[in-house]
Parts: C-alpha cells; structure tokens; sequence
C-alpha cells in the first residue's frame, strides 16, 4: 500500500487573524483531531503530522462500517512518533476531556460524526447522541482551553430543499431533508452560540461528497468498484439524473490545512465584513464550502469508474431514495478568498487513483 503523499501547502492570502507555524514559545503546534480513524480524519492527521504537527486523535471504532480499515488507518498514524491516540466514544464525556486534557491543543478539528445520509432513516438516535451530544462535549472540551481556532465539520446537506446553486454559505438553509442533515445545522448553531459567547473562534466546514483512497465502504464509488468488480449490479438512483460535486480528499485536506490558519475575528460592525463572506456580525465564526465547485452527473460517473476499471456495470436503476437530493454544487469563492486556493482535482483523475487504491489493499 501507498502511503498518503504529503500536501505542500500554496502560500495563501488569508483573511483572518493567521496562527503562524508555531505554538507560542516556538514549540511544536498541536491539534486534537476527533475522527482520526476515519476517512477524513485520517488523512488530514497525515498532512499535518506531515507539516510538523504533534497530534492527538480521538475515535470511537464503531462498527458503522469496516473495523478493521479503521483499525489499520491507526495503526499507520501510530507509526509516527508524533501522533498518541484515545479509542472513545464522543459522548463519553470524561474520556474526551481527559484526552483533551492531556494534550492541551493549539486548534481542535471536529470531524467525528455519525455519518451517513441513507443510515439516518433507520438509527436517527445514533445521530442525536454523536453528533449533537458529542459536539456540545467537543465545545466544551474546546471552552475549557481557549484553543486559538475550533473548526467542525457540517455538510453539503444542510442546504436540503435549496434549489438555487451552486450553493453559497450565505444561503439561507433552513430546509433540511434529514436527521443527519439536521444535526449538523444544529452544531452549526450550537458553534455560532459558544463563538459569540466565548469569543472562540469556529469555523464550520460545508464537505460536498468527499472521495479517495482510504474512504468509507458506504459511499457510492467504493460501492460502485467493489461490484463491478465483484460482477453483482450498482443500483442507479433517480435513474442517474443526479448531480454530485465530487471533491478529492487532497483537495479537502488541504483546505482544511489552509483554513487552519484563517482564524475567523469578530467584526467592528457589519460593515466591515467583505461581499460574500459568512462570517457573523456578532460573533468570530463562519462557514466555509470546501468543494470542487463543479457537478458531476451520476451517469457520467459511472461511465468514468467503468472505463478505469476497463469493466462494464450491471446497472441496477432505482427511483429517488427518501432523504436524497438530485443535486449539490458548491460555491467555493470564499474558501479561495480566504486560503488563496480552491480544490481542482478532475473527477476521472481522482477516481484512477481510488481505483488503484483499492485493487491494491484488496489485491484485486
């Protein structure tokens, strides 16, 4: 197996308050990452331990998918001297703020969540418990140190009903179509509140559908590639009409690694803040879309999967599932206005190098 490749980071023109390299005294920067046996969280605790970072992660190994690619994502962070680990759940509240405790971070990065749109109509209470329960216990874990920046992933969900894209952060959305899509609205709130209260800085990630080596087995291009290749069909919602903004992990992580630094401040007036900028007029929070500003329609990208795996699908074609959305689209422009960089992976790329990704893990 490859290991993940470092990400240079471009020389951003941020807006906002920048962290530096260092912590203060010139020691090494720490970040309590929860989620790091995940797909995202993985990959962004190697980009930063990459860039230097001492980091802490915290999971809870749920058994929502594959243990063991969980279990083997930690054990390749564990080979680095600079990452420690806390296996628990986030609504284990003493276990979180003991870990916190123990490392005393710089930023917290709150990727941690029950996940999954289609899981949300059979277990909605799993999501009530991990990702409002738990973020309250992040929010406070991240009160409690004064941490420079707080940054939460949300979703592309949130913006539910909306129909007007591609979608920008200063929508309104207050139309979600889920029990999972509502929980992250609520953390956003929750986020707002303790940014406005506390005067912490939060910044709230919008992910679009998110896709690359190491990801999760519930999501459409690894369930795509395991049955084509396993000759059992691929069900097709909505008869392929969908549309989807495909974004890289790389690309992901990097704007997470860039946004880092863009520390959101609590604006003199609201006539201070800048066209287009979700920022909050009372409080040191915004929300940010990380997305390759682009859609891609479901059929095109079946055609693209079948033609790096030189395989055809069996193609099984369904109606609308409940909870589901024909399209997402993100507008990125704040996130380029604020790092200086906007993901541009092309989907066909992306998809090759899952694709070797995972003939070669599963040694197909």
């Amino acid at each position: 197996m490859s290991p993940t490749p470092s990400l240079p980071l471009p020389a951003p023109a941020m807006r906002g308050k920048p962290l530096g390299r260092q912590a203060k005294g010139g020691t090494m920067r720490k970040a309590f990452i929860t989620g790091t046996a995940g797909f995202i969280g993985y990959h962004l605790a190697q980009a930063l331990l990459d860039e230097g970072w001492q980091v802490a992660g915290f999971d809870g190994m749920t058994d929502y998918y594959d243990v063991s690619l969980k279990q083997r994502r930690h054990a390749m962070l564990r080979q680095h001297s600079h990452f420690t680990a806390t296996e628990a759940m986030l609504e284990d509240d003493a276990a979180l703020q003991a870990a916190v405790d123990a490392v005393a971070p710089d930023v917290i990065v709150h990727l941690a969540a029950q996940a999954g749109v289609r899981y949300s109509l059979e277990n909605p209470r799993a999501y009530i418990d991990a990702n409002v329960v738990g973020t309250f216990n992040v929010m406070e874990a991240a009160r409690r140190h004064a941490v420079d920046h707080l940054l939460m992933a949300s979703t592309s969900s949130v913006y539910g009903a909306n129909t007007d894209m591609p979608y920008a952060e200063t929508d309104k959305a207050d139309t979600q179509l889920t029990i999972y899509a509502a929980t992250k609205k609520a953390t956003e709130a929750m986020g707002h509140a303790y940014a406005h209260l506390y005067g912490l800085p939060t910044t709230m990630f919008r992910f679009f559908t998110v896709y690359g080596p190491w990801g999760r087995p519930d999501m459409a291009l690894f369930k795509f590639v395991q049955a084509i290749l396993q000759g059992r069909p691929i069900d097709i919602y909505n008869h392929g009409e969908m549309y989807r903004d495909f974004t890289y992990i790389d690309d992901l992580v990097r704007g997470i690694c860039l946004l880092i630094d863009a520390v959101p401040e609590r604006p003199d007036s609201p006539d201070a803040i800048a066209s287009g900028d979700s920022l909050s007029s009372v409080a040191p929070w915004r929300v940010v879309n990380i997305g390759n500003s682009d859609k891609v329609r479901l059929l095109d990208f079946v055609d693209a999967i079948e033609d790096v795996l030189g395989v055809p699908a069996k193609r099984n074609m369904m109606e609308m599932q409940k909870g589901d959305v024909p399209a997402t689209w993100a507008d990125a422009t704040l996130l380029q206005d604020l790092t200086g960089y906007r993901p541009q992976t092309d989907v066909r790329d992306g998809i090759a190098r899952f694709v070797a990704w995972y003939r070669d893990y599963y040694r197909v």
